[in-house]
Parts: C-alpha cells; sequence; structure tokens
C-alpha cells in the first residue's frame, strides 16, 4: 500500500502546487513561473517518494514502463488508479484554496487544458494534438532513459524535472500542458464543462506517445 500512496500523494501534490501556482498566482509568476512550479515539484517529489513507488504520477509513465519491462505490469492498474484519485483530489484542495478569493471563477478556466477556443494561445485543434503527442514522447523518453543502469541516479530528480519545466515553457501557450492525463483529469473533474468534452485529445496524443517512444526507445537501445 506504501507505493500506491506514493503515487497518489505524489500526484496530488503535482496538481496542487503545478495547477496550484497557474491559478493562485500566475498573474505574479507569468508562464515561466508555472513552468518552473511544475518542474521544481517533480524534482522534489522524484527525491521524496522516488525510492517508494518510482515516483511515476502519471499513467503514461507507468504504462510505458511495463511495456518496456521495466515495472510489473501487475501493478500498472493500482498505479493509475492511485494517480487519478490523487489528482482529484489535488484538484479538489486546489478548489477550496482558490474558493478564499472574493474574485475567484471557475470560467477562467481552473488551469484546464483545451484546445481550439480553450487554447490559451487560440492553437488549432491539430497543433494541439502534435504538441501534446511529442512533447509527451520527450516526457516518456526522458523517464526511460532513468531506467538505463549507467544513468546516474543521483540526479533523476533534477533530469525529470528540468524535463518538465521545459516542455511547460514551450507547451503552455498551446494547450496549457498537459503530458498528464491524470493532471488534465484531475481540474477538468473540478471545472466540468468544454474541460471534460476536450479531455479526449489528450487522452488519445497520450496513446500516440506511448506508442511512438516504446518504439524510439527499443530502437535507439538495439543500435
Amino acid at each position: 500500500m506504501g507505493k500506491y500512496l506514493s503515487e497518489g500523494l505524489g500526484t496530488c501534490l503535482l496538481v496542487l502546487f503545478g495547477c496550484g501556482s497557474a491559478v493562485l498566482a500566475g498573474a505574479h509568476i507569468g508562464l515561466v513561473g508555472v513552468a518552473l512550479a511544475f518542474g521544481f515539484a517533480l524534482l522534489i517529489l522524484t527525491y521524496w517518494l522516488g525510492p517508494i513507488s518510482g515516483c511515476h504520477l502519471n499513467p503514461a509513465v507507468t504504462i510505458t514502463l511495463a511495456c518496456t519491462k521495466k515495472f510489473p505490469m501487475s501493478e500498472v492498474a493500482p498505479y493509475i488508479v492511485s494517480q487519478l484519485v490523487g489528482a482529484v483530489l489535488g484538484a479538489y484542495l486546489l478548489l477550496h484554496i482558490a474558493h478564499g478569493h472574493a474574485h475567484f471563477s471557475l470560467e477562467a478556466g481552473f488551469a484546464c487544458n483545451g484546445f481550439g477556443e480553450h487554447s490559451p494561445g487560440g492553437f488549432s485543434e491539430l497543433s494541439c494534438l502534435i504538441t501534446e503527442a511529442v512533447m509527451t514522447t520527450v516526457l516518456l523518453l526522458a523517464a526511460l532513459a532513468t531506467t538505463r543502469k549507467k544513468f546516474p541516479t543521483d540526479v533523476t530528480g533534477l533530469f525529470m524535472g528540468v524535463t518538465l519545466a521545459s516542455i511547460h515553457l514551450l507547451s503552455i501557450p498551446v494547450t496549457n500542458t498537459s503530458v498528464n492525463i491524470a493532471r488534465s483529469l484531475g481540474v477538468a473533474v473540478i471545472h466540468g464543462g468544454w474541460a471534460m468534452h476536450q479531455l479526449w485529445l489528450f487522452g488519445v496524443a497520450q496513446l500516440i506517445a506511448i506508442v511512438v517512444a516504446i518504439v524510439l526507445f527499443r530502437a535507439i537501445e538495439e543500435n
């Protein structure tokens, strides 16, 4: 149970710190600040929870590691359930914190991911799908890289944190950055409406990324 609690707690805190930075402090810290908040959160959580559960905090990471035999397939379902529950809990906590401000409104977006008119920069559905698929592939390849025997484990948290921050710097204007269906679902459940209706794109993008990352990783490893 320790592993599942670790994944649930970690995903909860990733959503709370990452999405919370956008909802509560976005006007003050801007795009760069939000990107760094996600990166720093993952960095901290990796060093804290990594020794317990591996600190996946992302269904795509769990599935990819399992499909490449880096993680037991029997653990996939409980890990994903823990991540999804944690993400919703994190979004729920954020909602109650945000409600303490007189001018808070869910209509402002609640850090939800979207495309078209709900893309921060007004990017099309296709642009958002490509961005999410490519950025999720980068994240998954980074996660796979940390499983190599020669990878220096003492820098895993820094490596993954910088990777996630870099991904956010590029893709926040496009989709508000998902690369994690748990993160997307957590805030979408609280927001409802268009956020739930557009959730499918982020699931499809991450399924594409899982396949591409596995193929690329195997091709790289074999050569």
